[in-house]
């Protein structure tokens, strides 16, 4: 099923590593995602180091229960083996001193929950570069206007 799909979008074949220990959030996650980006669901950074050897991704959703079991060090070992990757934490909230220092530490954003499909897809589009140009809607006037 795709919802609210954009054809390009589908076809551009942006790879999207979500990697949380919840297996919940990260199928919840592909879902909202898959759409639009070609996604895969891990449960550890072992496996996308496994995996990225073959498939390299364009941006890694890392769940923060990975950050508070490896330190904020991931930063750094997922820059020196995924260089190319961005890499944004899924977190209650910004507010969370532990986000933050994710950011600090090297990623590039934090997504909050309550994760909604539209919020999702943003925030991922920001960070793969894809900006969306509003829509202005255009009335087509038939006839002649009356002076």
């Amino acid at each position: 099923m795709q919802i609210g799909v954009e054809t390009s979008r589908a076809v551009e074949n942006k790879r999207v590593f979500v990697v949380d220990s919840d297996e919940i959030t990260r199928a919840a996650l592909q879902f909202m995602l898959h759409d639009e980006n070609e996604t895969h669901e891990l449960a550890s950074l072992e496996d996308v180091f496994a995996k990225s050897g073959e498939w390299k991704p364009d941006l890694i959703l890392l769940g923060m229960a990975i950050v508070r079991a490896k330190s904020t060090a991931v930063f750094g070992e997922i820059a020196a083996r995924v260089p190319a990757a961005k890499v944004l934490v899924v977190a209650d909230s910004a507010a969370d001193a532990l986000a933050q220092t994710c950011l600090k530490s090297g990623a590039h954003g934090i997504l909050t929950k309550p994760l909604t499909v539209e919020s999702v897809r943003r925030k991922v589009d920001a960070l793969l570069g894809r900006l969306n140009a509003p829509l202005i809607p255009l009335q087509v006037m038939t006839g002649r206007a009356k002076l």
